[in-house]
């Protein structure tokens, strides 16, 4: 995807690869996997990062393609969601308004459609799933991958979970942790998208419990409320309103999250009134999904730092802890002393190694963690592997950092295609096609002229001299309507065909007619596009280019 060219950029791999060919040029992505491995995995190792937090990371975590995880209560529409964006079924999909989805199913590409069973996924190397195993077969026997020929495939994956249930049902009849799977699945995917029905707002303490497992996540996260043609704009405002007032309690972030509100499947809508803003609101999700391939160098890169940031914390924890300990008596006291007063010790290595409290990992889950760990056991501070990591971030992500953009800007824009993503793309059903400015393109008639008249008694009204009215004239009757003078300004370079510092009948026209479009809630175009060109001024337009 991208090159990583020379060694100093590769954080001086001589003799790493066993040659000088491959060092030649390397990809962002086995970039990032070496560092890691040199850098990250030693300090994660010595203090048994993995056993407190996340798994250590493998060949086919840098290497997949990006990850959509779609989240919400049972009968949102998360299996008619996938469904939507690939036009077509897949492997294990079960629609129904009762809980038919019991497992996640990833939706991956493949050359022929078939599926593969959880125990067998967590066993393929080429796969980044192999770290599940540790949830066990209550969860394997619940997880599977869908493979399939769709061009929309061959940009993103897509993992959609079981609906979230109420009650005893959610935490017994699973078998596994819920909520540590989807944390698992968070910290890898590149967008977490939470889905809500229009009519079933309220989010249960299993709904809420999942979402906080998506701690240091907030970037990832994005809001659909769906089935939203089913209310009418009255009440669309109310559910609207109650969604983000019960998405407060839950996201504690001064942020509001993005929400994006639609009806996401290929049937007739119940309720046009809103047709317009569903249109637009699944125009700038299908853009943010769209934009995942080209950001996903830089999502594993951002990953990567908030991984290594959380490895040193957790090292200064662990070492501190070890520090503590007694050498002969009286130990098993001094553990539980030091796990109750570990808030105090939070405080205590924020001063002393001027750390941030967001990056320390959450106090209760850390004190259940220690309950169980032989301290004796733990390692004391070692700077080495603190000062492998800090050149790592100081020094070799931001060289990586400057070439992953040089790359973007010399490669050409990836984008996901197939499926929905292009029944929008081009045609009299693009979005925008036939409004705003681009309204009355492709037609001979010049657009502007069905209004004409009117405009004309107006522009009559001015005291035009020899056809033309002065700019100050024009001023007095554009200003009317209450734009801002930067906007007005560029209205007035549009209609001045001729750059004459005045305007005719037609020019005059078509300044109202774009002030018309700009009150209307469209965008003025950068250049007067061909169709809006007042038929008189059109030749000489033409003879200058």
């Amino acid at each position: 995807m991208f090159s990583w060219l020379g060694k100093q950029a590769a954080g001086g791999r001589a003799g790493a690869g066993g040659g000088g060919g491959g060092d030649a040029v390397q990809t962002v992505t086995g970039g990032l996997k070496e560092l890691y491995m040199r850098k990250l995995l030693p300090l994660e190792e010595h203090y048994r990062f993995h056993d407190f937090h996340s798994p250590a990371l493998e060949e086919a975590d840098f290497e997949n393609k990006p990850m959509v995880l779609l989240v919400g209560q049972y009968s949102t529409g998360k299996t008619t969601f996938v469904r939507y964006l690939l036009e077509q079924d897949f492997p294990g999909m079960r629609i129904g308004p009762e809980p038919t989805t019991d497992s996640f199913i990833a939706v991956m590409y493949g050359d022929t459609e078939g599926s593969t069973p959880g125990n067998a996924l967590v066993v393929d190397p080429k796969k980044p799933f192999r770290k599940l195993s540790r949830f066990g077969n209550a969860f394997l026997n619940r997880f599977m991958c869908s493979q399939l020929p769709n061009e929309v495939l061959k940009s993103i994956s897509i993992i959609d979970s079981p609906g979230i249930l109420s009650g005893e049902k959610q935490r017994i009849s699973r078998g596994y942790d819920f909520c540590q799977v989807l944390q698992w699945f968070g910290e890898r995917v590149d967008r977490i998208i939470l889905l809500f029905d229009a009519h079933k707002l309220d989010i249960s303490d299993e709904f809420s419990e999942a979402i906080k497992s998506f701690r240091g996540q907030d970037d990832k996260i994005r809001v659909v409320l769906n089935k939203a043609d089913q209310v009418d704009t009255q009440q669309l405002m109310r559910v609207y309103g109650a969604l983000m007032w019960s998405l407060g309690k839950v996201i504690n972030t001064p942020e509001v999250l993005r929400v994006y509100i639609g009806s996401f499947w290929a049937q007739p809508l119940q309720n046009t009134e809103n047709r317009r803003l569903f249109e637009v609101e699944a125009q700038d999700l299908f853009h943010d999904i769209q934009s995942l391939p080209q950001k996903a160098a830089v999502r594993k890169l951002n990953d990567l730092i908030k991984r290594a940031r959380l490895a040193k914390v957790h090292a200064y924890i662990i070492s501190h802890l070890k520090k503590e300990m007694p050498s002969v008596f009286g130990k098993e006291n001094k553990k539980k002393e030091l796990i109750s007063r570990l808030p105090e010790i939070y405080v205590e290595l924020q001063r002393e190694y001027q750390i941030s409290q967001g990056d320390f990992p959450e106090v209760k889950k850390m004190q259940e963690q220690l309950e169980v760990c032989d301290f004796t056991k733990f390692h004391s501070l070692k700077p080495k592997l603190i000062e492998a990591v800090d050149n790592m971030l100081a020094n070799k992500i931001a060289s990586l950092m400057n070439l992953i953009s040089q790359e973007e800007n010399s490669m050409p824009t990836q984008m996901v295609h197939g499926g929905a993503f292009d029944g929008t793309m081009a045609g009299p059903f693009d979005h925008g096609y036939g409004e705003g400015a681009k309204e009355g393109a492709g037609e001979e008639e010049w657009i502007v002229a069905k209004d004409k008249p009117v405009y004309d008694e107006i522009f009559y009204t001015l005291s035009p001299v020899n056809g033309k009215i002065s700019g100050v004239s024009a001023k007095k009757e554009m200003v009317t309507s209450k734009l801002p003078n930067s906007v007005l300004g560029k209205i007035w370079k549009l209609s001045d065909c001729d750059n004459d510092g005045m305007l005719d009948d037609e020019e005059f026209a078509l300044a109202k007619h774009l002030i018309k479009i700009k009150l209307d809630g469209y965008e003025l175009p950068n250049n007067l596009p061909p169709h809006l060109v007042p038929p008189s001024h059109r030749k000489p337009l033409q003879m200058s280019e």
